[in-house]
């Protein structure tokens, strides 16, 4: 009788939907749109992120970035998910003195930071996102809050960039964007918005002192993507169609995608770094994903 008891509580454990302690007003607050919480992380325990949900990058991953990933520059204190983008010196485990990739040639990274990502372990179709973060805003900086497309290589399995940050021509801007497949092999077809964060500062000028909530609402027909409720993008699915031979005529948001969080610096669009503004700082209060049910 012991064994059917336990087996049949894991079994309603799996039925249920899979969310940290989420407040009841937060997770029934969207009830009257028809979205129900399905997942989500309060980042209130202490110490790594949970393994259950969150893997990391190691290394030098994307984009020249200055950065070397590594899981130590992230940690859950407070209730809050803390990236750290430090000037430190890590010798690099993919230096290769013959390499001819930009990762290969560097024997040192002189940055370190963190990014972490659901990939295997969840990923959606279609719902709602929600994620409370305070940004930093200092050069050098790009935080990130995106997802990728669990099938075929980028960009033909989509992204979706629900926040960037960085500077264009010496001009910080919020950026809200989209990709599919090109005719290349990694040539991508972006719906890109830039926002100027003067557009932000200029009704409040501490703007980048305060938490602030992303949006994105994904259905069968477009991508919408908000900031404190003010729409940035929306990007309409009847065009997100890939070309070129690589899963031609696939849309990939029609797939389920997965959750990245990071904090990159420098590289091809974050820029020259104020080390003055070092270390800088990432912060996530949560991540709720919603879905009509």
């Amino acid at each position: 009788m012991k064994r059917v008891f336990i087996l049949t509580i894991f079994g309603l454990l799996l039925l249920c939907p899979i969310h940290a302690q989420t407040p009841r007003k937060e997770a029934n607050k969207y009830l009257g749109e028809g979205y129900k919480l399905v997942w989500s992380d309060e980042f209130d325990k202490a110490g790594r992120p949970d393994p259950r949900w969150w893997s990391y990058e190691k290394g030098f991953e994307r984009n020249h970035e200055a950065q070397y990933y590594q899981r130590e520059n992230v940690e859950c204190r407070d209730g809050i998910l803390i990236f750290e983008g430090k000037k430190e010196r890590r010798i690099s485990f993919e230096y290769d003195p013959n390499g001819r990739n930009w990762d290969q040639k560097p024997l040192y990274a002189e940055y370190t930071s963190a990014s972490i990502n659901t990939r295997g372990k969840f990923s959606f179709l279609y719902g709602r996102m929600e994620v409370r973060a305070k940004i930093p805003t200092s050069k050098g900086a790009w935080p990130a809050i995106w997802l990728l497309g669990v099938k075929h290589s980028w960009p033909h399995n989509g992204e979706i960039d629900v926040m960037e940050y960085y500077h264009i021509k010496g001009r910080p801007h919020i950026l809200a964007n989209a990709a599919w497949g090109g005719r290349g092999q990694w040539q991508a077809i972006w719906d890109d918005e830039k926002i100027p964060y003067s557009h932000f500062t200029e009704k409040d000028p501490a703007w980048g002192d305060k938490f602030h909530v992303w949006r994105m609402d994904w259905d069968k027909e477009a991508i919408r993507i908000y900031v404190d409720g003010e729409l940035l993008n929306e990007i309409l699915l009847s065009k997100t169609i890939n070309q070129g031979t690589r899963a031609q005529g696939f849309n990939p948001f029609t797939q389920e995608q997965y959750i990245l969080l990071n904090l990159a610096m420098g590289g091809d669009n974050g820029g020259t770094i104020d080390d003055s503004a070092l270390p800088m700082r990432y912060e996530v209060d949560y991540v709720r994903v919603y879905q009509k049910r």
